[in-house]
């Protein structure tokens, strides 16, 4: 992702740190930045921005800061970097669970903004895909529940072995253009209809 084209919101309530990050920002390119001065409904009004990337920078978190960071993380799904002065291993750990993709500890810099972005990108990238496999692999084995399912009804009402089961939905799906799923949820709505 290039600078030019990305969407930074900036949240820090501290007017002298955020012009640190905001020059780090502009040296490392990036012409669209936002910035909010509060951390009030911070849900609505980064919905309404739509950044590409989040940076908040705190002097130091605490729970309710942590826990507001886990409903934006949750509801805006954006790659988030937080600056901190300072943090003890707890609050490090709630903040990374929160969907920090960047924790840095004591490390506002100008020249470690680009680097910081870079890295939040990639690690919520990553997490995305991850989180992404997992859904995939939930609704693959829901599939295959569905399948299997429908090969026990074929196998009690026709007296079918598995695998001729398995042939059997295979084939339906083949001839109707359907996956095996749409087949074999179609066996169960007829069976529980008793047709």
């Amino acid at each position: 992702m290039s600078g030019a084209v990305l969407k930074i919101l900036v949240i820090d309530e501290s007017a002298e740190r955020a012009e640190v990050l905001l020059a780090g920002l502009q040296d490392a390119g990036y012409h669209q930045v936002h910035h909010l001065r509060e951390m009030t409904d911070l849900v609505p009004r980064i919905a309404a921005i739509d950044p590409d990337v989040i940076l908040i920078d705190l002097e130091n978190p605490n729970r309710d800061t942590v826990e507001q960071m886990f409903r934006v993380s949750r509801e805006v799904k954006r790659p988030i970097a937080m600056f901190v002065d300072e943090s003890d291993p707890e609050m490090t750990k709630q903040a990374i669970r929160a969907g920090a993709s960047a924790y840095i500890i004591d490390g506002l810099r100008r020249d470690r903004i680009q680097p910081v972005v870079d890295v939040a990108i990639s690690r919520f990238e990553a997490y995305r895909e991850l989180e992404q496999r997992a859904t995939d692999a939930e609704l693959q084995l829901a599939e295959r529940k569905v399948i299997d399912r429908a090969k026990a009804v074929l196998m009690e009402k026709r007296a079918m072995t598995e695998p001729a089961a398995y042939d059997a939905i295979r084939a339906m799906a083949r001839a109707k253009g359907k996956r095996m799923v749409e087949v074999a949820e179609s066996l169960l709505t007829a069976q529980e209809l008793g047709i």
